[in-house]
Protein backbone atom coordinates (compact mmCIF):
# COMPACT_ATOMS: atom_id res chain seq x y z
CA UNK A 1 0.00 0.00 0.00
CA UNK A 2 1.30 3.43 -0.95
CA UNK A 3 -0.48 6.76 -1.33
CA UNK A 4 -0.10 10.53 -1.03
CA UNK A 5 -2.72 12.58 0.78
CA UNK A 6 -3.23 16.21 1.79
CA UNK A 7 -2.28 16.69 5.44
CA UNK A 8 -5.36 18.80 6.23
CA UNK A 9 -7.72 16.17 4.75
CA UNK A 10 -6.01 13.36 6.68
CA UNK A 11 -6.14 15.25 9.99
CA UNK A 12 -9.82 16.06 9.50
CA UNK A 13 -10.80 12.42 8.95
CA UNK A 14 -8.49 11.07 11.64
CA UNK A 15 -9.99 13.52 14.14
CA UNK A 16 -13.43 11.95 13.62
CA UNK A 17 -12.08 8.58 14.79
CA UNK A 18 -10.80 9.86 18.14
CA UNK A 19 -14.17 9.73 19.89
CA UNK A 20 -14.62 6.12 18.84
CA UNK A 21 -11.27 4.40 19.32
CA UNK A 22 -10.59 2.85 22.72
CA UNK A 23 -7.82 4.67 24.62
CA UNK A 24 -7.36 1.88 27.18
CA UNK A 25 -8.23 -1.59 25.99
CA UNK A 26 -7.13 -5.18 26.31
CA UNK A 27 -7.84 -5.62 22.58
CA UNK A 28 -5.01 -3.78 20.76
CA UNK A 29 -6.86 -3.45 17.46
CA UNK A 30 -9.53 -1.23 19.07
CA UNK A 31 -7.00 1.57 19.61
CA UNK A 32 -6.10 1.42 15.92
CA UNK A 33 -7.54 2.94 12.78
CA UNK A 34 -7.84 0.80 9.67
CA UNK A 35 -6.55 2.59 6.55
CA UNK A 36 -7.54 1.17 3.17
CA UNK A 37 -6.29 2.64 -0.11
CA UNK A 38 -8.01 1.96 -3.42
CA UNK A 39 -9.02 3.89 -6.52
CA UNK A 40 -8.45 7.57 -5.83
CA UNK A 41 -9.37 7.57 -2.13
CA UNK A 42 -8.36 6.24 1.27
CA UNK A 43 -10.91 4.90 3.74
CA UNK A 44 -10.45 5.15 7.51
CA UNK A 45 -12.35 2.92 9.93
CA UNK A 46 -12.36 2.92 13.74
CA UNK A 47 -14.50 1.00 16.25
CA UNK A 48 -14.81 0.12 19.93
CA UNK A 49 -17.21 -2.76 19.07
CA UNK A 50 -20.20 -0.72 20.28
CA UNK A 51 -19.65 2.24 17.95
CA UNK A 52 -17.86 2.42 14.62
CA UNK A 53 -17.10 5.12 12.08
CA UNK A 54 -15.92 4.95 8.49
CA UNK A 55 -14.86 8.00 6.50
CA UNK A 56 -12.76 8.73 3.42
CA UNK A 57 -10.86 11.44 1.58
CA UNK A 58 -9.21 11.93 -1.80
CA UNK A 59 -5.69 10.57 -2.28
CA UNK A 60 -3.20 9.68 -5.01
CA UNK A 61 -3.03 5.92 -4.63
CA UNK A 62 0.15 4.38 -6.08
CA UNK A 63 -0.63 0.86 -4.86
CA UNK A 64 -3.73 -0.32 -3.02
CA UNK A 65 -3.76 -2.16 0.25
CA UNK A 66 -4.57 -1.77 3.93
CA UNK A 67 -2.95 -1.50 7.34
CA UNK A 68 -3.92 -0.83 10.98
CA UNK A 69 -2.03 1.86 12.89
CA UNK A 70 -2.47 3.48 16.34
CA UNK A 71 -5.11 6.16 15.77
CA UNK A 72 -4.04 8.68 18.41
CA UNK A 73 -0.31 8.49 17.70
CA UNK A 74 -0.85 8.88 13.95
CA UNK A 75 -3.08 11.93 14.46
CA UNK A 76 -0.75 13.49 17.06
CA UNK A 77 2.19 13.20 14.64
CA UNK A 78 0.51 14.25 11.38
CA UNK A 79 -1.15 17.22 13.09
CA UNK A 80 2.32 18.66 13.83
CA UNK A 81 3.31 18.70 10.14
CA UNK A 82 2.99 21.83 8.05
CA UNK A 83 0.28 21.97 5.38
CA UNK A 84 1.08 20.00 2.25
CA UNK A 85 1.07 16.45 0.88
CA UNK A 86 2.05 13.50 3.06
CA UNK A 87 3.29 10.22 1.58
CA UNK A 88 2.37 6.98 3.36
CA UNK A 89 3.80 3.58 2.48
CA UNK A 90 3.26 0.15 4.04
CA UNK A 91 6.45 -1.72 4.97
CA UNK A 92 7.13 -5.26 6.14
CA UNK A 93 5.69 -6.50 9.43
CA UNK A 94 2.77 -4.06 9.11
CA UNK A 95 4.85 -0.97 9.76
CA UNK A 96 4.13 2.22 7.82
CA UNK A 97 6.48 4.93 6.66
CA UNK A 98 5.32 8.57 6.67
CA UNK A 99 7.33 10.92 4.46
CA UNK A 100 6.91 14.70 4.50
CA UNK A 101 9.55 16.87 2.81
CA UNK A 102 12.78 15.97 4.65
CA UNK A 103 11.01 14.14 7.46
CA UNK A 104 10.66 10.36 7.47
CA UNK A 105 8.92 8.51 10.28
CA UNK A 106 8.08 4.85 10.80
CA UNK A 107 5.09 3.75 12.85
CA UNK A 108 4.37 0.26 14.16
CA UNK A 109 1.10 -1.15 12.82
CA UNK A 110 -0.71 -4.47 12.77
CA UNK A 111 -2.46 -6.77 10.34
CA UNK A 112 -5.95 -5.84 9.16
CA UNK A 113 -7.05 -9.44 9.85
CA UNK A 114 -7.20 -8.59 13.54
CA UNK A 115 -9.46 -5.58 12.95
CA UNK A 116 -13.23 -6.03 13.53
CA UNK A 117 -15.54 -5.83 10.52
CA UNK A 118 -18.24 -3.15 10.59
CA UNK A 119 -21.79 -4.26 9.69
CA UNK A 120 -22.98 -3.25 6.22
CA UNK A 121 -25.54 -0.49 5.69
CA UNK A 122 -28.95 -2.19 5.17
CA UNK A 123 -30.34 -2.29 1.66
CA UNK A 124 -33.47 -0.47 2.79
CA UNK A 125 -33.20 2.75 4.78
CA UNK A 126 -35.78 3.96 7.27
CA UNK A 127 -35.57 7.69 6.61
CA UNK A 128 -33.61 10.61 5.19
CA UNK A 129 -33.35 13.26 7.90
CA UNK A 130 -31.96 16.79 7.30
CA UNK A 131 -28.66 17.04 9.17
CA UNK A 132 -29.63 20.34 10.78
CA UNK A 133 -32.89 18.86 12.08
CA UNK A 134 -31.14 15.81 13.52
CA UNK A 135 -28.50 17.95 15.21
CA UNK A 136 -31.20 20.19 16.70
CA UNK A 137 -33.10 17.19 18.07
CA UNK A 138 -29.98 15.89 19.79
CA UNK A 139 -29.07 19.29 21.24
CA UNK A 140 -32.53 19.57 22.81
CA UNK A 141 -32.54 16.12 24.43
CA UNK A 142 -29.02 14.74 25.06
CA UNK A 143 -28.65 16.53 28.42
CA UNK A 144 -31.67 14.66 29.85
CA UNK A 145 -30.11 11.20 29.30
CA UNK A 146 -29.37 9.26 32.47
CA UNK A 147 -25.72 8.75 33.43
CA UNK A 148 -26.55 5.82 35.73
CA UNK A 149 -25.30 2.64 34.06
CA UNK A 150 -27.85 0.58 35.98
CA UNK A 151 -30.67 2.37 34.12
CA UNK A 152 -29.65 0.82 30.81
CA UNK A 153 -32.65 1.82 28.70
CA UNK A 154 -32.28 5.44 29.86
CA UNK A 155 -28.62 5.65 28.74
CA UNK A 156 -29.77 6.93 25.36
CA UNK A 157 -32.59 8.73 23.60
CA UNK A 158 -35.60 7.29 21.81
CA UNK A 159 -35.78 8.25 18.14
CA UNK A 160 -39.29 8.05 16.68
CA UNK A 161 -39.63 8.20 12.90
CA UNK A 162 -43.20 8.48 11.63
CA UNK A 163 -44.75 9.39 8.30
CA UNK A 164 -44.66 13.18 8.30
CA UNK A 165 -42.96 13.62 11.69
CA UNK A 166 -39.76 13.01 13.65
CA UNK A 167 -39.39 12.86 17.40
CA UNK A 168 -36.72 12.34 20.05
CA UNK A 169 -37.19 11.77 23.79
CA UNK A 170 -34.74 11.41 26.68
CA UNK A 171 -35.23 11.08 30.43
CA UNK A 172 -33.22 10.31 33.55
CA UNK A 173 -36.25 9.85 35.80
CA UNK A 174 -36.01 13.39 37.22
CA UNK A 175 -36.70 15.30 34.00
CA UNK A 176 -37.82 14.49 30.48
CA UNK A 177 -37.09 16.27 27.23
CA UNK A 178 -39.27 15.66 24.16
CA UNK A 179 -38.86 17.28 20.75
CA UNK A 180 -41.01 16.64 17.69
CA UNK A 181 -40.90 18.19 14.23
CA UNK A 182 -43.56 17.78 11.56
CA UNK A 183 -43.14 18.05 7.77
CA UNK A 184 -40.25 15.58 7.87
CA UNK A 185 -40.18 11.85 8.54
CA UNK A 186 -40.06 8.42 7.00
CA UNK A 187 -42.40 6.16 5.12
CA UNK A 188 -43.23 3.99 8.13
CA UNK A 189 -43.04 4.21 11.92
CA UNK A 190 -39.66 3.19 13.32
CA UNK A 191 -38.39 3.44 16.90
CA UNK A 192 -34.78 3.13 17.96
CA UNK A 193 -32.84 3.69 21.20
CA UNK A 194 -29.66 5.62 20.37
CA UNK A 195 -26.81 5.44 22.94
CA UNK A 196 -25.53 8.76 24.27
CA UNK A 197 -22.03 8.22 22.88
CA UNK A 198 -23.42 7.71 19.38
CA UNK A 199 -25.45 10.91 19.70
CA UNK A 200 -22.31 12.84 20.59
CA UNK A 201 -20.51 11.52 17.51
CA UNK A 202 -23.49 12.34 15.29
CA UNK A 203 -23.29 15.92 16.55
CA UNK A 204 -19.66 16.08 15.38
CA UNK A 205 -20.60 14.81 11.92
CA UNK A 206 -23.51 17.23 11.68
CA UNK A 207 -21.27 20.15 12.68
CA UNK A 208 -19.16 19.56 9.56
CA UNK A 209 -22.07 18.87 7.21
CA UNK A 210 -24.39 21.18 5.29
CA UNK A 211 -27.51 21.60 7.50
CA UNK A 212 -29.66 20.83 4.45
CA UNK A 213 -27.78 17.63 3.59
CA UNK A 214 -29.46 14.34 4.45
CA UNK A 215 -28.58 11.82 7.12
CA UNK A 216 -29.55 8.42 5.74
CA UNK A 217 -30.80 6.48 8.76
CA UNK A 218 -31.42 2.74 8.82
CA UNK A 219 -31.41 -0.11 11.33
CA UNK A 220 -31.30 -3.87 11.58
CA UNK A 221 -31.98 -6.10 14.56
CA UNK A 222 -28.94 -4.96 16.55
CA UNK A 223 -27.37 -1.91 14.88
CA UNK A 224 -28.23 1.64 13.87
CA UNK A 225 -26.71 3.26 10.79
CA UNK A 226 -26.22 6.97 10.09
CA UNK A 227 -24.66 7.93 6.75
CA UNK A 228 -23.74 11.54 5.96
CA UNK A 229 -22.06 11.91 2.58
CA UNK A 230 -18.95 9.68 2.58
CA UNK A 231 -19.10 9.12 6.34
CA UNK A 232 -20.87 6.25 8.07
CA UNK A 233 -21.53 5.88 11.80
CA UNK A 234 -22.61 2.44 13.05
CA UNK A 235 -23.89 1.99 16.60
CA UNK A 236 -25.29 -0.87 18.60
CA UNK A 237 -28.81 0.04 19.56
CA UNK A 238 -29.89 -0.13 23.17
CA UNK A 239 -32.28 -2.95 23.94
CA UNK A 240 -35.18 -2.85 26.35
CA UNK A 241 -38.43 -0.94 26.78
CA UNK A 242 -38.29 2.84 26.92
CA UNK A 243 -40.76 4.31 29.46
CA UNK A 244 -44.21 5.41 28.33
CA UNK A 245 -43.18 9.06 28.18
CA UNK A 246 -46.55 10.34 26.99
CA UNK A 247 -48.12 9.25 30.29
CA UNK A 248 -45.90 11.59 32.35
CA UNK A 249 -46.49 14.76 30.31
CA UNK A 250 -48.73 16.99 32.50
CA UNK A 251 -52.18 17.65 31.06
CA UNK A 252 -53.76 19.80 33.81
CA UNK A 253 -51.11 22.38 34.74
CA UNK A 254 -53.33 25.45 34.92
CA UNK A 255 -50.85 28.06 36.19
CA UNK A 256 -49.04 29.52 33.16
CA UNK A 257 -46.41 32.26 33.09
CA UNK A 258 -44.44 33.53 30.10
CA UNK A 259 -40.98 35.14 30.41
CA UNK A 260 -38.14 36.19 28.12
CA UNK A 261 -35.68 33.32 27.72
CA UNK A 262 -32.56 35.48 28.03
CA UNK A 263 -33.87 37.30 31.09
CA UNK A 264 -34.77 34.22 33.10
CA UNK A 265 -31.62 32.38 31.99
CA UNK A 266 -29.45 35.17 33.37
CA UNK A 267 -31.50 35.31 36.59
CA UNK A 268 -31.25 31.55 37.19
CA UNK A 269 -27.50 31.66 36.56
CA UNK A 270 -26.98 34.43 39.11
CA UNK A 271 -29.33 33.11 41.81
CA UNK A 272 -28.02 29.54 41.51
CA UNK A 273 -24.57 30.75 42.61
CA UNK A 274 -26.03 30.71 46.12
CA UNK A 275 -27.79 27.35 45.87
CA UNK A 276 -26.67 24.35 47.87
CA UNK A 277 -23.81 22.67 45.98
CA UNK A 278 -25.33 19.23 46.44
CA UNK A 279 -28.98 19.84 45.53
CA UNK A 280 -28.62 22.90 43.24
CA UNK A 281 -32.16 23.81 44.39
CA UNK A 282 -33.69 27.23 43.77
CA UNK A 283 -37.17 28.49 44.62
CA UNK A 284 -39.59 29.88 42.05
CA UNK A 285 -42.39 32.05 43.42
CA UNK A 286 -45.26 33.16 41.21
CA UNK A 287 -47.42 36.13 42.18
CA UNK A 288 -49.68 38.31 40.04
CA UNK A 289 -47.40 40.32 37.74
CA UNK A 290 -44.08 38.76 38.76
CA UNK A 291 -41.82 35.73 39.04
CA UNK A 292 -39.28 35.67 41.87
CA UNK A 293 -36.27 33.35 41.92
CA UNK A 294 -34.31 32.81 45.14
CA UNK A 295 -31.69 30.58 46.69
CA UNK A 296 -29.89 30.50 50.02
CA UNK A 297 -27.06 28.61 51.66
CA UNK A 298 -25.74 28.86 55.20
CA UNK A 299 -22.21 28.66 53.82
CA UNK A 300 -22.57 31.04 50.85
CA UNK A 301 -25.36 33.52 51.54
CA UNK A 302 -28.56 34.23 49.65
CA UNK A 303 -29.84 35.83 46.44
CA UNK A 304 -33.22 36.86 45.06
CA UNK A 305 -34.32 38.28 41.70
CA UNK A 306 -37.77 39.39 40.54
CA UNK A 307 -38.89 39.42 36.91
CA UNK A 308 -42.00 41.23 35.72
CA UNK A 309 -44.37 38.77 34.03
CA UNK A 310 -48.05 38.74 32.96
CA UNK A 311 -49.11 36.18 35.58
CA UNK A 312 -52.63 36.47 37.01
CA UNK A 313 -53.05 33.18 38.89
CA UNK A 314 -52.81 32.26 42.56
CA UNK A 315 -49.48 32.47 44.36
CA UNK A 316 -47.36 29.33 44.18
CA UNK A 317 -43.91 28.35 45.50
CA UNK A 318 -42.05 25.51 43.83
CA UNK A 319 -38.46 24.30 43.97
CA UNK A 320 -36.41 23.18 40.97
CA UNK A 321 -32.88 21.98 40.28
CA UNK A 322 -31.23 25.07 38.76
CA UNK A 323 -29.00 23.02 36.46
CA UNK A 324 -32.01 21.21 35.03
CA UNK A 325 -33.63 24.56 34.17
CA UNK A 326 -30.42 25.89 32.61
CA UNK A 327 -30.04 22.78 30.43
CA UNK A 328 -33.37 23.59 28.81
CA UNK A 329 -32.87 27.35 28.67
CA UNK A 330 -29.47 26.96 26.98
CA UNK A 331 -30.76 24.53 24.36
CA UNK A 332 -31.25 25.98 20.83
CA UNK A 333 -34.08 28.49 20.79
CA UNK A 334 -34.92 32.15 21.25
CA UNK A 335 -37.79 34.41 22.27
CA UNK A 336 -40.07 33.60 25.17
CA UNK A 337 -40.60 30.44 27.24
CA UNK A 338 -43.71 29.42 29.14
CA UNK A 339 -43.75 27.65 32.51
CA UNK A 340 -46.84 25.55 33.17
CA UNK A 341 -47.32 24.55 36.83
CA UNK A 342 -50.01 22.84 38.91
CA UNK A 343 -48.82 22.85 42.53
CA UNK A 344 -45.71 22.43 44.67
CA UNK A 345 -45.65 18.62 44.38
CA UNK A 346 -46.42 18.14 40.67
CA UNK A 347 -44.07 18.13 37.69
CA UNK A 348 -43.61 21.42 35.89
CA UNK A 349 -43.64 21.78 32.12
CA UNK A 350 -41.52 24.30 30.22
CA UNK A 351 -41.84 24.99 26.49
CA UNK A 352 -41.08 27.66 23.89
CA UNK A 353 -44.02 30.07 23.81
CA UNK A 354 -44.12 30.39 20.03
CA UNK A 355 -44.40 27.10 18.15
CA UNK A 356 -44.85 26.35 14.45
CA UNK A 357 -44.05 22.90 13.10
CA UNK A 358 -41.82 22.14 16.12
CA UNK A 359 -43.08 20.92 19.48
CA UNK A 360 -40.67 20.99 22.42
CA UNK A 361 -41.69 19.86 25.90
CA UNK A 362 -39.45 19.76 28.97
CA UNK A 363 -40.85 18.18 32.14
CA UNK A 364 -39.05 18.72 35.47
CA UNK A 365 -39.86 17.15 38.82
CA UNK A 366 -40.08 19.64 41.72
CA UNK A 367 -37.80 19.65 44.75
CA UNK A 368 -38.51 20.21 48.43
CA UNK A 369 -36.92 23.39 49.75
Amino acid sequence: MEFTVNKTDLVRELSLSQGVVEKKTTIPSLSNVLIEAHGDRIELTATDLELGIRSSCAAKVKSQGSVCVPAKKLLDYVRLLDDGDVAVKALENHWIQITYKRSRTKLVGMSRESFPVLPQFPAKGAADIPAGVFGGMIARTIFAISSEESRYTLNGALLVVKPGALGMVATDGHRLSQFEKSDVGGTAEVRALIPRKAMGEIQKLVAEADPESAIHFAKNESHLFFRIGDRLLVSQQLSGQFPNYEAVIPKDNTRHVTVERNEITAAVQRVSQFADDRTRAIRMNLKPGQVTLSASSSELGESEETIEAPYQGEEINVGFNAQYLLDFLRAPGSGQVTFELKDEQSAGLVRPTEETNEKYRYIVMPMRI
